[in-house]
């Protein structure tokens, strides 16, 4: 199966952040690679994944970094890819740099910039399935059930709260 999505974090420590994209792009049967490539540490190499992505048959980017955070504008720089970036709490200033730095992008190099963490990254896969969904039926159908299945889970929580109030007021 070919690569679809690429999936960057700066560090290693990122891992169990990333790993919430990773397990959505599973979910949805997407096929993703992933690389650990830091702006500040490893520039050239980061570069390098950038520019040759798309001819690896990669269509979406999702970078997650923490601290200064600059890992997804950089990648974004040297690709017309979609680039989805994901802050990461990792500093003392508890993720606020990174959001920062991954949303505040100059214009003409966009950035699609996720919340800070888990439902990040978590959202950040799922915005990557939406966007290989509009040419792809088959994963435009089961976004839509998830979609589905994440409602009808709604109205069950709806029922439980109802019937546990129910008791508490007994």
């Amino acid at each position: 199966m070919e690569p679809k999505v690429a999936v960057v974090m700066g560090s290693d420590s990122d891992l169990g952040i990333m790993a919430e994209a990773v397990k959505v792009l599973e979910d949805f049967e997407v096929a993703w690679e992933i690389f650990v490539s830091s702006a500040h540490r490893s520039p050239e190499r980061t570069v390098e994944l950038a520019k040759t992505a798309e001819a690896k048959g990669f269509k979406v980017i999702i970078a997650g970094a923490g601290a200064a955070a600059h890992l997804a504008g950089v990648i974004a720089s040297e690709t017309t890819l979609p680039v989805i970036g994901v802050p990461i709490h990792s500093s003392p200033l508890k993720g606020i740099d990174a959001l920062l730095a991954t949303a505040q992008m100059p214009a003409g190099i966009p950035v699609a910039t996720m919340a800070l963490g888990k439902a990040g990254a978590r959202n950040a896969a799922l915005l990557a399935v939406g966007i290989l969904a509009l040419s792809d039926e088959n994963l435009s159908k089961r976004l839509k059930e998830y979609r589905v299945k994440l409602s009808r889970g709604v109205e069950e929580k709806d029922r439980k709260v109802k019937e546990k109030i129910l008791d508490l007021l007994k």
